[in-house]
């Protein structure tokens, strides 16, 4: 999901135009742009460790989403994109390249953002978000004691009035989808004020929280309101439609490829992973239905096969437990297989995914320690499922996330994925350059290794080769297939709902609930899906090319160990990174 960063008036001397700049100064310019953009989206700065900007304590401040503002930050990326043209990336080391490819990516995603998109006038999740993380984040990371971080909280909340009215003003219009999930995560933010961050608050603080709470509280209502009943009158389509999707879609997925050849690739490679599902499924088929007579429809094999694996599930009180599990096992396998070196940090938590981001995570994610204070905690997302949901959603819920699946997850946001990626990446040197990847890096190397990393401990035996996990994730490779079939049709070419469904459930074997809370993520983001394959696909290709080129030599926790160790820079630059 897009980071916004919004800058604030006062800085935009940082960024004139200039003349041409020598190759050396890359390092100069990525510095520059990573520090100045944590300036001005303070939210982004206190996740990534960064607390004073030259004098100023960003803890303290509100992203700034004022016109004004606005158009700073539109005239600092433009100012920026021109000093980067100055420069001849051939020119450049193979890691200053891949710093100049991110920069370069950044402003043209940001300009098409500012210029052509404008979530800012359209999407209200954008500033209902920005409110759950900039309070969120000071109560959950320990980077200064609990007094001192929530004096910082209370001046947020201080400055929440301000922020809500730029987006009363800035919001035009939005799409229906986009209201309701707004509402309900703002819903979220008005329970971590009034419930988590009051009942934590320090005694001391205790009257200054209650005090600044009250009227935060209220803005947070008002906005709701104002949400239902004026902003739901001027509804807008989340479509992006071709022209914006293909822009989108280049400078998201940092690639060339148009994204009718990556639909066109998935839509193949649906085909050929229902044959695989196929064949493996058949001889288990004949094992749990032994008196049934030989079926010939796959989706009649595969589904009761897969509907038998699903009865094989953790309960709703179970489930954090499970994950838990399920982490200290593969933890334990990547060691004993020396699948690669794990960073010596164990800073990693399992907690609930915070409520106001539930929207888009209905399953569960991750969220990294910040760059700049590795050591401070990561975090596992598993969203808890709601009390009040009838039996036949949980239990669509919890089939989808079985035994098996609740692994496959594990490993996918956890171990050996994207936990062990970013602290990988928070290793990087220097410190410019780890924060610039960071908090800019390519989703499809980010998502791609996640998925790469799940399959690649199956092949080396996890769970003793159970041709049910692999039935199982090659189920979730349907998924991940839906996904960019599901993106790029939905944005571009009219998918409705039932075909979106139809596609989820009876092509690719989803759970209903699965099925329709990524329907809702689609219609809530663009270009995010498709990271998963396009990654993936690329993740195979390095490894077998290096592969190649080592021969005899190649040693899988090496090469795992040199491709991680770059950061989240795009795949074509990893792969030079690998010589290739």
């Amino acid at each position: 999901m897009l980071r916004a960063i919004w800058l604030s008036a006062a800085v935009v001397l940082l960024a004139g135009c200039g003349g041409k700049k020598p190759v050396a100064d890359i390092q100069q310019l990525t510095q520059e742009f990573v520090y100045t953009s944590l300036r001005f989206s303070p939210v982004t700065a206190t996740q990534a460790g960064y607390h004073q900007h030259q004098g100023v304590v960003l803890d303290e401040l509100l992203d700034d989403f004022s016109p004004a503002a606005i158009d700073t930050q539109r005239k600092f990326y433009s100012g920026f994109r021109k000093r980067l043209d100055a420069i001849q990336p051939e020119q450049l080391t193979a890691e200053d390249r891949a710093d100049y490819d991110i920069l370069r990516g950044q402003c043209e995603l940001t300009l098409l953002e500012l210029d052509t998109i404008q979530n800012y006038r359209h999407n209200p999740t954008l500033y209902v978000e920005s409110i759950g993380n900039a309070l969120f984040s000071p109560s959950s990371l320990d980077y200064a004691p609990k007094p001192q971080r929530y004096r910082h909280i209370i001046a947020r909340l201080g400055r929440l009035r301000v922020l809500l009215e730029s987006a009363k003003q800035n919001l035009a219009d939005a799409p229906e989808i986009w209201n309701k999930v707004a509402q309900e995560e703002n819903e979220g933010n008005i329970g971590l004020l009034d419930k988590t961050l009051r009942e934590g608050a320090p005694a001391e603080l205790r009257a200054d929280y209650d005090r600044a709470v009250v009227p935060a509280l209220e803005a947070l209502r008002e906005f709701n309101r104002w949400l239902k009943d004026d902003l739901s009158k001027r509804t807008s389509d989340w479509r992006l439609g071709s022209q914006k999707y293909a822009a989108k879609f280049r400078y998201a997925l940092g690639t060339d490829r148009p994204a009718s050849e990556v639909l066109a690739q998935a839509e193949a490679d649906i085909k050929t992973v229902r044959k695989q599902m196929w064949d493996l499924a058949l001889p288990l088929h004949k094992k749990m239905y032994p008196t049934h007579r030989d079926p010939v429809d796959l989706n009649l094999i595969v589904g009761e096969v897969l509907s038998r694996v699903a009865d094989r599930h953790a309960t709703p009180a179970s489930y954090f437990a499970d994950a838990r599990r399920d982490l200290d096992e593969t933890r334990r396998y990547v060691k004993e297989k020396n699948l690669l070196p794990l960073p010596a940090r164990d800073n990693l938590q399992v907690i609930e995914t915070p409520e106001f981001m539930r929207g888009i995570y209905a399953v569960g994610g991750f969220n990294p320690a910040p760059a700049l204070e590795p050591k401070l905690g990561a975090y596992y997302w598993i969203t808890p499922i709601p009390p009040d949901w009838p039996q036949a959603r949980i239990e669509s819920k919890l089939r989808e996330y079985n035994f098996y699946s609740l692994k496959l997850l594990t490993i996918h946001e956890a171990m050996p994925g994207h936990y062990v990626q970013f602290e990988y990446a928070n290793d990087v040197q220097p410190e410019a350059r780890r924060v610039l990847r960071g908090i800019y890096g390519n989703g499809p190397y980010i998502e791609g290794w996640a998925v790469y990393a799940t399959e690649m401990m199956l092949d080396e035996g996890y769970l003793n080769g159970s041709p049910e996990l692999r039935l199982t994730f090659l189920k979730q490779v349907l998924r991940l297939l839906a996904n960019a079939v599901l993106d790029v049709r939905l944005h571009t070419a009219g998918m409705t709902d039932e075909q979106a469904m139809e596609l989820m459930v009876k092509k690719c074997f989803q759970e209903n609930e699965e099925a329709s809370a990524k329907l809702q993520r689609a219609k809530l983001s663009s270009c995010q899906l498709p990271t998963y394959y396009a990654g993936w696909r690329d993740w195979q290709q390095m490894r077998r090319d290096y592969q190649a080129k080592l021969g005899a030599g190649f040693k899988l926790g090496e090469f795992h160990e040199k491709a991680l160790k770059s950061g989240s820079v795009p795949l074509s630059a990893a792969r030079r990174l690998l010589g290739l």
